[in-house]
């Protein structure tokens, strides 16, 4: 039994990719956004696209390039969609299955921080923008009337609810 394809999957042969050294481009479908959208919880992808170039560096694939896309996420309180625009550089280090145990511990450097594994003889750099774009966008998106939204409902800021906030309390019933 074989494994579906990922949404936005961009196969490239390692015997082929000395014609993407000069530099190459990716751009999802509207139907591949949609999908992708729907993957990582997203309220839209309108546009996801990457530049990049393939070179080999110590035996691996790499590849380097710069992600844009233009998405909206629901908001972390009041969950209507906030716009977001993501233009990005990225290194992605291609390593072959089993060169390494994925259990097995190992160091990378700051370059090699996007690792992604491969069988065979081709890579899909589709699937690899597409987890570098949910890796880059923002975590924890908030709509411009977020705090208004949730002070209505009772949720004290961070210095309502902090450490001091208790002093600060005991402090003004004191000067009353």
């Amino acid at each position: 039994m074989s494994t579906p394809l990922p949404e936005f999957s961009r196969s490239v042969r390692l015997d082929q990719a000395v014609s993407n050294a000069a530099g190459a481009h990716v751009a999802a479908t509207p139907e591949e956004c949609e999908a992708l959208a729907k993957r990582f919880g997203f309220s839209a992808i309108d546009r996801l696209e990457a530049d990049y170039s393939l070179t080999e560096e110590n035996g691996s694939p790499v590849a380097r390039g710069r992600l844009r896309a233009t998405l909206a996420q629901p908001c972390v309180a009041t969950s209507e969609p906030v716009q977001e625009m993501v233009d990005a550089p990225f290194v992605i280090r291609f390593q072959l299955e089993g060169e390494a145990s994925q259990d097995e511990e190992f160091e990378l450097s700051e370059e090699e921080c996007d690792t992604h594994f491969y069988e065979g003889g081709a890579i899909d750099i589709g699937e690899a923008v597409a987890q570098t774009l949910a890796l880059s966008v923002e975590p924890y998106p908030r709509a411009p009337q977020a705090d208004q939204w949730l002070r209505k409902r009772g949720v004290l800021t961070e210095d309502q609810a902090g450490p001091f906030a208790a002093l600060a309390a005991l402090k003004e019933k004191k000067n009353r």
